[in-house]
C-alpha cells in the first residue's frame, strides 16, 4: 500500500508517495532520479547501495522507504557543498582512489561517516570500518591514503 514518505534528502525536505515496503535504493534510484547510488548484491553485503541516514552509513538496498520517515538522508549527490566538493570526494580524487568507481560512492558515504564518529582513525580502523564495502578493482591501499588525507584535512592538516 502507499504511503507518504516525508523525509530530508541532500539537504532538502522531500515526500515521496511510495510503498513503505519499498527499499530505499530503488525509491532514490528510480522514482527520483539519483543514481549516485549504486545496485551492488542486493543483500547489503557490498556496500555499493551506502547512504547517510542521519550521519550513519546504511544499506540502501535493505531498508524500507518508511524507515526514513523524518529522517536525513544524504546520498553521493548531497554530498559537496554547492560545486565545492566534500574534502573526502576531493581526497579521493587526489590520492586516485578508485578505478571503476562503481563502489566508489558507498566508499566515500562510509568513509564520511566514520570521520564523523572517529576524526582521526588510523589505517587500521579505516580498512575495518571499510571492510565491508567491497572494491574488486583492489584499490583499497590508496583509498585508506585518501581517508588519512581526509581527516588531516578536515582537522585543518595539509
Amino acid at each position: 500500500m502507499k504511503e507518504e514518505i516525508r523525509f530530508t534528502l541532500n539537504g532538502v525536505p522531500r515526500t515521496a508517495t511510495v510503498d513503505g515496503d519499498r527499499m530505499l535504493l530503488w525509491v532514490l534510484r528510480t522514482d527520483l532520479g539519483l543514481t549516485g547510488t549504486k545496485y551492488g548484491c542486493g543483500e547489503g553485503l557490498c556496500g555499493a547501495c551506502t547512504v547517510l541516514i542521519n550521519g550513519e552509513a546504511v544499506r540502501s538496498c535493505g531498508t524500507a522507504a518508511s524507515e526514513v520517515q523524518g529522517k536525513r538522508v544524504t546520498t553521493i549527490e548531497g554530498l559537496a557543498a554547492g560545486e565545492e566538493l566534500h574534502p573526502v570526494q576531493k581526497a579521493f580524487m587526489a590520492h586516485d582512489a578508485l578505478q571503476c568507481g562503481y563502489c566508489t560512492p558507498g566508499m566515500i558515504l562510509q568513509a564520511t561517516a566514520l570521520l564523523g564518529r572517529n576524526p582521526e582513525p588510523s589505517a587500521a580502523e579505516i580498512a575495518d570500518a571499510l571492510e565491508e564495502n567491497l572494491c574488486r578493482c583492489g584499490a583499497h591501499n590508496r583509498i585508506v591514503r585518501a581517508v588519512l588525507a581526509a581527516a588531516s584535512q578536515m582537522k585543518g592538516g595539509s
